[in-house]
C-alpha cells in the first residue's frame, strides 16, 4: 500500500508539520511489524507532498517528492497530477485553514476534485462558529472525503451537527503522542532544575494561550512554594510576529517584572525538537495550558503532556474536557487565577496526588502513542481499500432536478423597490448606493415572464410591471435608453451601452412572444417599436447579439414580418462578418480574444439559423459553439474565460474572475443547439454548466447562497465573491428555469 500524504513537513516549524511527520512514519513502522494474519504484513510506503508558507523554502528530507507553495493555485493542479501518476492508493490529507492558499484554503479543493484516488483527511481544526466561507470549504472537503478523522467527540457532534457531514464517514483516532521515555529526575539533572518545582507551558505563543492567567496566579504559589519555576517554552507564532511582533511576550514580560517574579519565570524562545519536548515534560512537575476560550477541538501540545504522564491543569477548553476525563487531569475556569492557585498549591503540597494524578495520565498516554495510532490509520486505509469505493468525484452530467435547491424569488424581491432593481448588494443586502441600472431591468423583466410562463408565479408577475416600468421610463425620445438611475431617481448617463440596449430589446421580444396580458403586450410593442430604427445601427457585437435574440422571440409570434426578418439576416451577417475576418483552423472565433458573454454570440446566430434556415449562419453558430466548448468545457465542467485578463489568441487563458452572467449564456447557447439540432448531448451539458452554480467549477466551490437564494458574483482568485448583485442572481436564476425546462425537454425524448 502506498500513501500520499499532503500537509505541512519538518523543517518547517508548525504543529501540523509534526503530526504529518509522526503519522506519516508511524503507519509506514505499524505495517513493517510482524502479524499473525499473513494479509496484515503488506508493506507501507509512500511519499509526502509538503506545503511551502509564503516566500519560504526548506530543505526537506528525501520522502518529500513535491512542494505546493501556499498562494500558487497552479502548484495544487500539478500536484494533483503527480498525486494521480504516483501509483499511491490513497491520499491522506492533513487539513488546517491556515496551511493551504485562497480564501479560508480554498486552494486545496481543485486539488482534491482531481484527485483519482481514495482520500482520507484528517481535521485539525473544527469550528462552531464557521464564517460562511469556512463551513463551505470544510463541507466540499468532507464532500470529496473517503473518510474523515477527527481527534475528539466533539468534532463529531459539529461535523453531524453543523456541517452536514454523513456520521458514516466520521472516525474517531486520537491524536498520537511520541513513544518516548524519560525519568524525570535525569531530566531535571541535565537541565540543571534538581531544586525547582517546574511548571511547563509550550507551544507557539500568541495571546489566545492564556499565559497572563498563569502569570498573575504564581504570586499566591511562590509565597508558599519559592522554589518554583514557571516555564514558557516556545515561539511567537509566526502570523502573530507578522502583524503584531513580539508586542504579547513583552507585555508578559512587563507582567513578570510587575509582581516581582523574575526568578520564578524563565521564557524560552525556541521551537525544540521532539526528543527535547519530552525531557522539558518529563522534568516538569505540573504542566499548565490556560487557554482563554473553549473553541479548541485538538490541543497536540495537551496530547503530549497527558501521553508522557504530565499532571495537567487545564481550562475546560473542548478538547481538555474530553482528554482530562476520569482524573487524567484537573480543570480551572477561564481567568480564574484563584482556583489555579489553589490547585497548583494544593499539587505541590501534596506529593501522593500529584503522583496519582501523573500516574492516571500516564497509563492513558499508553493508549495513544503514535504506534498505535498510526496502527488504526492504517487499518482504516486498508479496510477502505479492501471495499473499493467508487470514486467520490465521480460526475453523472445526467439531468438531475432533485439536486437542484428550491427556486425562490426572495433574494430579487429583497432588491427590487417600487423604481426597479437594485443592481448592486453588499453580501445579501441591497447596495442602495449603487442605483439602479437598465441591464438589470431587463434581465429581471425577462426572468419574472419566464417564472410565470413555466410555473405561473403570482409573484413574478407583481414585479414584471416594476421592471417596464423601469425600461419605459429610461427610454429616450429617439428609442435609445439610458442605463443608470441613482436611488434618488436622478439619470446619471444620456445614452446607455449597446449591451445594455440589446439586452432590453431580448427581454422585450420575449414579452411580445409570452406576455401574460394585452396590457403587457401593448406596452412592450410600443417600447420594442420605438427602439426598432436603432436596431441596424449597432455597431457592438454584443449589443447586436442580444437584439437578434430579441427579434428572434419576436419573430416565433410574429414570423410573417418579413422586413423584420431581413433585418435578422442582416444583422447575422454582420456577425458572420466578424467570424469570417478572425477565424483561423486553430481559433474559430469572432474577434482576436475571448472576453465576456462570449455564449451570446453563438447563441444568437444559432436562434437566426432556426429562423432563417441559412446554412452559412448555422455553419458559423454550430462552429464557434464547438470552439466555445472545447475550451470551456474539456475538464467535464464549466471553466470560464476569466474577466481579469480575458483570452488573446496565442496567449494564455485568464482563470479569474469567473462571472455567472458567462455561466448563463453558455446555458442558454447551449439549450437553443438542442432546439435547433434535437441532439440530448446539448441538455446534458446544460445541466453540466449549471452545476458551475453549485460547486462544479475551478474553485470547487458553492455560488448559489442557500441562506438569502441569492448568487454570488463570481469566482476571484482566491474565493468566491460573496457580494449577490442582480445580476448575479438573475443569472441564476434563469438558468434554474432553463434547467427545470431541459428536464422536461429531455424527458420526452426518452
Amino acid at each position: 500500500m502506498k500513501l500520499a500524504f499532503i500537509g505541512t513537513y519538518p523543517p518547517r516549524e508548525c504543529g501540523i508539520a509534526t503530526f504529518t511527520r509522526n503519522l506519516y512514519e508511524s503507519m509506514k513502522t505499524t505495517a513493517s511489524m510482524p502479524k499473525d494474519n499473513e494479509t496484515d504484513n503488506a508493506p507501507v510506503d509512500g511519499f509526502i507532498v509538503a506545503m511551502n508558507d509564503p516566500d519560504k523554502t526548506y530543505n526537506y528530507p528525501e520522502e518529500v517528492k513535491l512542494t505546493i507553495r501556499q498562494e500558487h493555485q497552479r502548484d495544487y493542479l500539478k500536484a494533483a497530477k503527480f498525486i494521480n501518476v504516483s501509483d499511491a492508493n490513497i491520499c491522506v490529507l492533513e487539513h488546517e485553514f491556515g496551511i493551504y492558499g485562497g480564501e479560508n484554503g480554498i486552494y486545496i479543493l481543485p486539488l482534491l476534485y482531481r484527485l483519482e484516488i481514495p482520500l482520507v483527511v484528517t481535521l485539525h481544526t473544527v469550528l462552531k462558529e464557521p464564517s460562511y466561507n469556512e463551513k463551505a470549504v470544510l463541507q466540499e472537503i468532507c464532500k470529496m472525503a473517503n473518510k474523515v478523522v477527527v481527534m475528539s467527540r466533539k468534532a463529531i457532534e459539529f461535523l453531524i451537527n453543523i456541517y452536514d457531514v454523513d456520521k458514516n464517514k466520521i472516525v474517531y483516532i486520537e491524536h498520537g503522542v511520541p513513544d518516548l521515555q524519560f525519568l524525570q529526575k535525569q531530566s531535571k539533572h541535565e537541565f540543571h532544575l534538581e531544586k525547582r518545582k517546574l511548571i511547563l507551558t509550550f507551544g507557539f505563543i500568541g495571546r489566545s494561550k492564556g499565559i497572563e492567567t498563569v502569570i498573575d496566579a504564581l504570586p499566591q504559589v511562590v509565597k508558599k512554594h519559592p522554589e518554583v519555576l514557571y516555564m514558557i517554552l516556545g515561539k511567537t507564532h509566526p502570523n502573530v510576529l507578522k502583524h503584531d511582533g513580539e508586542e504579547y511576550r513583552t507585555y508578559l514580560q512587563k507582567l513578570v517584572k510587575k509582581h516581582n517574579l523574575n526568578d520564578n519565570v524563565l521564557f524560552l524562545n525556541e521551537f525544540v525538537n521532539q526528543k527535547e519536548l519530552f525531557k522539558y515534560l518529563s522534568a516538569s512537575d505540573i504542566y499548565v495550558t490556560p487557554y482563554l476560550n473553549e473553541a479548541q477541538i485538538t490541543s497536540g501540545t495537551l496530547s503530549y503532556a497527558v501521553g508522557v504522564g504530565s499532571a495537567v491543569v487545564s481550562t475546560p477548553y473542548w478538547h481538555a474536557t474530553e482528554l482530562l476525563a476520569e482524573g487524567r487531569g484537573r480543570l480551572f475556569d477561564f481567568r480564574d487565577t484563584s482556583k489555579l492557585s489553589e490547585i497548583i498549591t494544593e499539587l505541590l503540597d501534596n506529593p501522593t496526588a500529584l503522583k496519582e494524578l501523573r500516574k492516571t495520565a500516564y497509563d492513558y498516554g499508553r493508549t495513544i502513542t503514535w504506534p498505535m495510532t498510526g496502527g488504526k490509520y492504517v487499518s482504516l486505509a486498508k479496510a477502505i481499500l479492501t471495499e473499493k469505493p467508487a470514486l467520490i468525484t465521480a460526475k453523472n452530467n445526467t439531468i438531475d432536478p432533485l439536486i437542484l435547491p428550491p427556486f425562490s424569488l426572495a433574494h430579487i424581491k429583497r432588491l427590487t423597490d417600487d423604481t426597479g432593481i437594485i443592481q448592486h448588494a453588499k453580501y445579501g443586502i441591497p447596495n442602495l448606493k449603487e442605483g439602479y441600472c437598465l441591464d438589470d431591468n431587463a434581465r429581471a423583466l425577462l426572468m419574472v415572464l419566464m417564472v410565470h410562463h413555466q410555473k405561473k408565479d403570482a409573484l413574478a408577475l407583481d414585479l414584471a410591471p416594476i421592471y417596464l416600468s423601469y425600461i419605459h421610463y429610461m427610454q429616450n425620445e429617439d428609442g435609445t435608453f439610458r442605463n443608470f438611475l441613482s436611488f434618488s431617481r436622478n439619470f446619471l448617463d444620456e445614452l446607455g451601452s449597446e449591451d445594455s440596449f440589446g439586452r432590453t430589446i431580448w427581454a422585450l421580444g420575449y414579452l411580445l412572444a409570452n406576455a401574460p396580458n394585452d396590457a403587457y403586450y401593448q406596452t412592450g410593442k410600443s417600447i420594442f417599436f420605438k427602439a426598432f430604427p436603432n436596431f441596424a445601427n449597432l455597431k457592438s457585437i454584443r449589443g447586436i447579439a442580444n437584439t437578434m435574440v430579441g427579434i428572434s422571440y419576436y419573430l416565433k409570434n410574429n414570423p410573417s414580418d418579413e422586413p423584420m426578418v431581413d433585418l435578422l439576416k442582416t444583422l447575422a451577417g454582420k456577425l458572420v462578418k466578424h467570424y469570417d475576418n478572425n477565424a483561423t483552423p486553430d481559433w474559430k472565433w469572432f474577434e482576436p480574444e475571448l472576453t465576456y458573454d462570449n455564449a451570446m454570440l453563438p447563441l444568437a446566430l444559432l436562434h437566426a439559423a432556426e429562423i432563417t434556415n441559412d446554412k452559412k449562419i448555422t455553419d458559423v453558430a454550430l462552429e464557434s459553439m464547438s470552439f466555445l466548448n472545447e475550451i470551456s468545457l474539456k475538464e467535464g465542467y464549466l471553466s470560464i474565460i476569466g474577466n481579469e485578463k480575458w483570452y488573446k489568441k496565442g496567449g494564455e487563458r485568464s482563470m479569474f474572475a469567473q462571472q455567472p452572467l458567462d455561466a448563463l449564456a453558455m446555458i442558454l447557447m447551449l439549450q437553443q443547439a438542442f432546439h435547433l439540432t434535437k441532439e440530448e448531448k446539448y441538455l446534458n451539458k446544460v445541466f453540466v454548466c449549471f452545476m458551475w452554480f453549485l460547486g462544479e467549477n475551478d474553485l470547487r466551490i458553492n455560488l448559489f447562497d442557500f441562506e438569502t437564494n441569492g448568487c454570488c458574483d463570481g469566482l476571484e482568485n482566491n474565493g468566491v465573491n460573496r457580494n449577490q448583485g442582480a445580476e448575479s442572481t438573475l443569472a441564476y436564476l434563469i438558468s434554474h428555469l432553463i434547467v427545470l425546462r431541459a428536464f422536461e425537454e429531455s424527458e420526452k425524448t426518452k
